[in-house]
């Protein structure tokens, strides 16, 4: 390859994250200029911190509190469940199972991330939600920890396939010496490989949580979509990405109730940005102070 080849195809690479920056802040600003009209409505402190979401009320009340506690509680009960589990399954097929069988789990994981999240959604509402009503004796088995059990399944396939690509790619001369200083099969995975392995680990989780937080569909089916502060995860709740998919399409443009689903719409930009910056700041301190 010569120099002009490699000149042309850094300016390519470049030119990608340019227009990537570009489209982000693009997004960004057609939101502002939709959403920030309700705050000549509604303040900002009562948007954030408001208990009640009555759209079509009079007046209307746009608190979206409810709303932001249910995306938290869903998320953070797909965060307990997803993490120590894709973590335990990428160590294990990149670490323990004989080649056959991580071969054979790592399709299953594949074949998990390809089923689209309608149909998640709906598993969760049929099969799910009927067990969950049923063990627990709730009234209702459509809560946010049916919903924290779907988005569990559908973010583990992220997490694991980052995650094993990340134990992969720790040099095999970390676990050798650590074998040969006789650390056990274990000790040399908890006290070497993963250490070394950290910063992907990080951005297997963080990438995760993400999905968690920006799925709409199988939450909306199985949430229950009850406008609440929730107490525990055994409750229906509605989620604000739940919220914009079910209420878009029944807004009058440029309505105020229009205006408060773009201004959702900011706060989970901000949401998403805030993790991702976050995510970026500790993988880059784990790469300085890995080995």
């Amino acid at each position: 390859m010569n120099r002009w080849s490699e000149r042309m195809i850094e300016a390519a690479i470049r030119f990608s994250g340019f227009v990537s920056i570009a489209f982000v802040v693009m997004i960004f600003l057609f939101l502002l200029t939709e959403g920030h009209a309700l705050f000549r409505v509604t303040g900002l402190t009562d948007f954030l911190l408001g208990r009640n979401w009555h759209p079509i009320s009079t007046p209307p009340q746009f608190g979206i509190l409810p709303l932001l506690l249910g995306s938290l509680a869903v998320t953070a009960g797909a965060s307990m469940m997803a993490v120590p589990l894709g973590i335990g399954t990428a160590v294990f097929i990149a670490e323990v199972a004989p080649k056959r069988l991580a071969g054979i789990l790592k399709v299953g994981v594949e074949l998990i991330a390809a089923i689209p999240s309608v149909v998640i959604g709906f598993v969760g509402m049929v099969l799910v939600a009927p067990v969950v009503r049923e063990f627990f004796s709730l009234p209702v088995g459509l809560t946010a920890f049916t919903g924290s059990l779907m988005l569990a399944l559908m973010s583990m396939p992220t997490m694991v396939s980052i995650a094993e690509d990340a134990i992969h790619a720790v040099p095999r001369q970390y676990k050798e010496a650590a074998l040969a200083m006789g650390a056990t099969r274990w000790q040399a995975i908890y006290r070497v490989i993963l250490p070394a392995a950290r910063p992907g680990i990080l951005a297997a989780v963080m990438l995760g949580i993400g999905r968690v937080v920006g799925e709409t569909m199988a939450v909306m089916m199985c949430t229950g979509g009850a406008v609440a502060i929730p107490s525990t995860l055994l409750q229906p709740v509605r989620t604000m990405t739940a919220t914009i998919a079910a209420e878009m399409g029944e807004t009058v443009r440029g309505s105020p109730h229009y205006n408060a689903l773009f201004a959702i719409g900011i706060v989970l930009f901000l949401i998403t940005l805030i993790i991702n910056v976050t995510a970026d700041l500790v993988i880059h301190r784990g790469r300085r102070d890995s080995p």
